[in-house]
């Protein structure tokens, strides 16, 4: 189909990579892979003709049809979706014309020689149109618009009116309607969710198609390639089987190589020493000139980890929540008639991971933005908790950056207090090292710019982190810094993310939202995968989920012929507990309220610190300095007893109900 001889492609002055040479024969599966900036689309744009190289050949296949989605995708006519996606074939297309304008004609013509003629015409354009695929086109349009999340009343709309991640789906429906003989997807799953990108796997399993996609998913690649190719420093490297496959023998490779270069370094200092030794004495000065000349004949092997650092870093500590860090309750939420949520619980508490799983439009998005705050609740109440900070994060928020700051200048306009030392250290936790911390925003990449906004809203020194597809955008090195992160991170998680590496990395909970409903599953996504869904699928009863029901400092819900006589009970359970615990409650509110102060105390003085004009006055810049150590102090006392109080009252509230249970079971039973 396709061949690529000794190419190399310069961007500027810079060489992209050199020597590049591969076949793709028809049903190929290759994974193209390697770092930002490597040149994997640069070669995409080889492989489609529309750059030259700069060194090497490409041959193609006589009439190749190949077909390309690109990260971002503007359609330049304005047609229905299911219109633009069925537009896919200039033949086709064409076939359709001549019948429909044979059709006519026949339908005019007298002459019977004539009319003859015209239905053999007819019938072979009606063959060459099953050959094409024309008369089923609608319906297989149709099923892929579905797969990938299309519902059928949006199949009518303009495509002017669909955001970016729908547009990109049409692009993608379109290409595969289409079936040409090489498909080159750049990163395809960026704008799908779970469901549409399980889907997609078991298409492209199907295709007839070959196929070459970038991709940052390693079981989306696992399932779908069977060869990779990877380009890093300027090299293409080839490698069998899955991406898995592809880790194990490139870290064999490596190990080789290490040793390789190790014995060639030891090998340099023996010649080296026996060359200074000898070089001077007449005797042995002829061998020493013989070794030089060696020395220099020798092609070097270079280190595998010469470009690898491994950096250190420790995030700034965020202040200690309390238990229950986060509460919707009897939350309803609706966008004109369409009810998303009508009454749900929801209880996030301190260390919770918590992965959002659902289809598309079941409404994960719309729950984490009434956690966040960003939209208000249409009923019920959303509960922040005690010493609550709340880290947000949207997708193309990055998009919100000045552009004509830095890196660092970036970072540095949440960091507060943080030393330059640390900021720079946790930059380079976040792939910006060296030089990068100096490039301006403006030049940054869509993977530089989320990176770039993950590490300053973990700077703000949140406690909880609500997080809307931070892996979209990211690379393999990238997802796996962010993942690292998280799990450093103290607080609490919850996340929507269609990567279920990631989730398996991160979630210690998945909360399934469906219809309106959600389910809290203990678990990662293959945990849910294996245990819960099937379950589910069954009709058995899925775990309990107090969590994600009914808050725990209420009562267990009533059931049965005597739920009235419980409701009574429980009224009178309640009155009892605020009387006990009302001295105790009064203590922590009083806490609670002074740390308020407390804090915002600290931060006018922070504020006043960070101003250059404070240390025109020397006294007042010393003054305010040893207040800041003085609020320091407050706010770490206040916190301690504020905790100790906090765990007291949750103590003594779950303690109060299980002896009242108890209690009850045991007149029950008697």
């Amino acid at each position: 189909m396709i061949a690529l001889q000794g190419v190399g492609k310069l961007l500027g002055k810079k060489e992209l990579f050199q020597s590049v040479s591969f076949h793709v024969h028809p049903g190929d599966r290759i994974g193209l892979v390697g770092p930002n900036g490597a040149g994997k689309t640069s070669l995409f744009q080889l492989i489609l003709g529309n750059l030259e190289p700069d060194q090497g050949a490409i041959a193609r296949s006589k009439n190749l049809r190949m077909g390309y989605l690109p990260q971002q995708w503007v359609p330049s006519e304005d047609k229905t979706v299911l219109g633009y996606v069925m537009d896919v074939h200039e033949e086709l297309k064409t076939v359709q014309e001549s019948l429909q304008a044979l059709q006519r004609d026949m339908e005019e013509e007298k002459d019977s020689r004539k009319i003859q003629e015209m239905a053999l015409t007819q019938a072979r354009l009606m063959e060459r149109m099953e050959n094409l695929g024309g008369y089923d086109l609608e319906p297989r349009a149709r099923r892929i618009l579905a797969g990938l999340g299309f519902r059928d009343d949006r199949l009518g709309r303009s495509m002017s009116t669909l955001s970016g991640g729908w547009v990109m789906r049409s692009a993608l429906a379109r290409l595969l309607l289409w079936e040409p003989d090489l498909l080159l997807l750049d990163e395809p799953t960026n704008h799908l969710d779970l469901e549409s990108l399980l889907w997609l796997e078991d298409y492209l399993l199907n295709t007839s198609s070959a196929l070459i996609l970038i991709a940052h998913d390693r079981k989306f690649l696992n399932r779908v390639v069977r060869r990779i190719l990877e380009l890093e420093r300027g090299a293409l490297n080839e490698y069998s089987g899955t991406y898995d496959d592809y880790r194990e023998e490139k870290a064999r490779r490596q190990e080789i190589q290490r040793s390789a270069y190790k014995n060639q370094q030891d090998r340099i200092r023996q010649m080296e020493r026996f060359i200074e030794r000898n070089r001077y004495r007449k005797s042995t000065a002829r061998r020493a000139q013989s070794r030089l000349k060696q020395l220099d004949k020798l092609e070097p092997v270079t280190s595998p980890d010469s470009e690898e650092e491994t950096v250190r870093f420790v995030f700034p500590e965020p202040p200690r929540a309390g238990k229950r860090v986060l509460e919707l309750k009897q939350a309803k939420k609706a966008y004109g008639d369409h009810v998303v949520y009508e009454g749900i619980d929801l209880v996030l508490e301190r260390g919770d991971r918590i992965a959002f799983l659902g289809a598309n439009g079941a409404g994960k998005s719309t729950l984490l933005k009434m956690l966040a705050g960003v939209v208000d609740c249409d009923g019920g109440r959303r509960v922040p908790g005690s010493q609550a900070r709340i880290g947000y994060y949207a997708q193309y928020q990055w998009e919100q950056l000045n552009s004509q700051w830095t890196v660092l200048e970036e970072a540095s306009s949440v960091s507060g207090d943080l030393p330059q030392s640390r900021l720079r250290g946790l930059l380079g936790a976040f792939l910006f090292k060296g030089e990068d911390v100096f490039k301006k925003v403006s030049v940054l990449s869509g993977g530089e710019k989320a990176r770039l906004t993950l590490c300053k809203l973990l700077l703000q020194r949140p406690n909880v982190l609500l997080l809307d597809e931070p892996t979209n955008h990211l690379d393999i090195p990238s997802r796996d810094v962010l993942e690292k992160a998280l799990a450093e991170f103290p607080g609490t998680i919850a996340f929507i993310s269609h990567d279920r590496h990631f989730i398996n990395g991160v979630a210690s909970k998945t909360l399934l939202v469906e219809d309106g409903r959600i389910q809290l599953f203990p678990g990662s996504y293959d945990d849910f995968e294996s245990t819960w869904k099937p379950r589910l699928s069954s009709g058995d009863s899925p775990p309990p989920s107090p969590e994600a029901s009914v808050p725990r400092d209420d009562p267990p819900v009533s059931s049965g012929p005597k739920g009235q006589e419980r409701k009574r009970l429980e009224a009178v359970w309640r009155n009892e507990l605020y009387r006990i615990k009302k001295p105790l409650q009064k203590e922590v509110d009083r806490l609670e309220s002074a740390l308020d102060e407390a804090h915002r105390r600290l931060d006018d003085v922070d504020s006043l610190l960070a101003d250059p004009e404070t240390y025109r006055d020397g006294e007042r810049a010393r003054v305010l300095r040893q207040d800041r150590h003085r609020l320091q102090e407050d706010v770490r006392r206040l916190t301690e007893e504020w905790e100790e109080k906090a765990l007291s009252l949750e103590e003594l509230e779950e303690s109060f109900w299980r002896e009242k249970e108890s209690s009850h079971s045991s007149a029950v039973a008697r």
